[in-house]
């Protein structure tokens, strides 16, 4: 299957990205927040299928020290074909030369981002805008 790799977000559909994370699930992202997270960060990439999004990754990086990883998405008809672990290789390759690339996943994603080089972080530690949702998601653990 042939897909086009778009590198940068000057052409993306903003109502069509956000419809992609509701979906995919990853979650309601309005077009006006996702302006501000792709174009705030310097990698990203957006798979498309016939002029159709299905995919989408991007990057925060400094240029040296760190490179963080998120909000990676593929759309359910193509999920299972490999697509979001190319879209992770390439991310990855994007933020070769950075010191550490961190990578933030939902639980259970765990074995599949460990096939792509990740370890668990002992150090990691967090504070969201609504603690007790992340907590009862299991995203954080209480201390």
């Amino acid at each position: 299957m042939d897909f086009s790799w778009v590198y940068d977000h000057s052409k993306v559909n903003w109502d069509e990205l956000s419809e992609l994370y509701r979906i995919a699930p990853l979650g309601e992202k309005s077009p006006e927040d996702l302006i501000t997270v792709f174009s705030n960060s310097r990698f990203k990439c957006f798979v498309y299928a016939d002029n159709s999004l299905i995919g989408v990754g991007r990057a925060l990086a400094d240029g040296v020290d760190c490179s963080y990883l998120c909000d990676v998405a593929v759309h359910p008809d193509y999920q299972g074909i490999r697509l979001g672990k190319e879209i992770i290789q390439k991310l990855i390759a994007l933020s070769k030369g950075h010191r550490k690339i961190i990578l933030y996943a939902n639980p259970g994603k765990e074995s599949f981002y460990s096939k792509l080089g990740f370890h668990k972080m002992n150090t990691a530690m967090a504070i969201f805008s609504n603690q007790e949702q992340a907590i009862d998601s299991g995203l954080i653990c209480k201390i």
